[in-house]
């Protein structure tokens, strides 16, 4: 047994509710790996965590992806050393500590050449890039697409590795300098929402057609801008809710806008499989390695300070990817 110490909650609420504890860690399981984190990942879900939008048993630990150095190996581990550089953004909470046991079945072996910051503030939002690619079939048709929050971290590269495909990719931004961050990674057109309507916007920007598929993040701020902007039989992916969470809606709107299509994707459903977790990793990896992505690790702070993260994050203070740094 040794003692670590982490970000624990023992009660649902605000950044405060975050505090910097000591806590035991036992020697690693059957089928599990140490994993001594070098960096984590920033991600909105652990603020629906902390508040208790997506309730999880109390105390927790917070925290969903990391990157780190294997220190211990626990019985049955075949596939994994002390010493290899790893990452995970499928594991149960609790990267917001130092180190962690964790399945080995969620880790993913870190190329060379790929930082631990870059790995850990890619894995989850460039993951769920992946599977929404897959979603909108953004590969194979080169659709015209709508991104809310184009500036933030899953925006960024969602936008970038569209645009690598051939898609024609529409942002949208909370100011000028957003704006500018979103074109330059993959945006042909940025609509500033708080300047201009973006139903109108889209309209003009695609003579009249809307586009094949939203992908919306920002929950019910967006939800009826995102269906108006949507051409007859085009898709709504709905994939997260910072604004708060889209409220219930007749599924006759989606008749009465063309047989429009609606989802709600996660994750986890799609990387279920151990294989196709590798597969996205792969070409997660690759497509970094080639330059198809850029990465901006935009902001990091002392992991003691994830309470200061938090609310920077939820201020809409931040852009891009953010690390937390044990």
């Amino acid at each position: 047994m040794s003692q670590i110490h982490a970000i624990r909650m023992h009660e649902t609420g605000g950044p405060d509710v975050l505090r910097w504890e000591p806590i035991d860690l036992p020697p690693p399981g059957p089928g599990e790996v140490r994993v001594r984190h070098e960096a984590v990942g920033l991600n909105f879900i652990d603020t629906y965590h902390r508040t208790g939008l997506y309730p999880v048993p109390l105390p927790a630990v917070l925290g969903s992806e990391a990157a780190g150095i294997v220190e211990a190996v626990g019985e049955g581990v075949t596939e994994l050393a002390p010493g290899d550089r790893v990452a995970y953004a499928t594991a149960p909470i609790g990267a917001y500590a130092e180190a962690r046991n964790i399945p080995a079945a969620v880790l993913v072996k870190v190329p060379q050449g790929i930082d631990a910051q870059v790995a850990a503030a890619t894995m989850l939002k460039g993951l769920t890039a992946h599977y929404l690619l897959d979603i909108g079939r953004v590969r194979e048709d080169r659709p015209t697409i709508l991104v809310h929050a184009a500036a933030g971290g899953v925006g960024l590269l969602l936008c970038q590795w569209a645009k690598h495909f051939g898609a024609t990719v529409i942002g949208t931004a909370g100011s000028d300098e957003k704006a500018k961050l979103a074109r330059e990674h993959g945006c042909d057109h940025v609509i500033l929402y708080r300047r201009e309507n973006v139903r109108q916007r889209i309209h003009e920007l695609t003579e009249g057609q809307k586009v094949d598929v939203v992908y919306d993040s920002v929950g019910k701020d967006t939800f009826h801008d995102s269906i108006a902007s949507l051409r007859p039989r085009g898709m709504m992916v709905s994939f997260g809710q910072s604004s708060g969470a889209v409220p219930p809606f007749e599924p006759r709107i989606l008749a009465a806008g063309g047989s429009l299509f609606f989802t709600r994707p996660t994750l986890h459903d799609y990387a279920r499989k151990r294989e196709e977790l590798v597969t996205r990793a792969r070409d997660l990896f690759g497509a970094i390695a080639d330059g198809t992505l850029t990465i901006r690790v935009a902001q990091t702070y002392p992991l003691r300070e994830a309470a200061r993260a938090h609310a920077d994050l939820e201020g809409r203070k931040t852009t891009g990817s953010t690390v937390l740094v044990p």
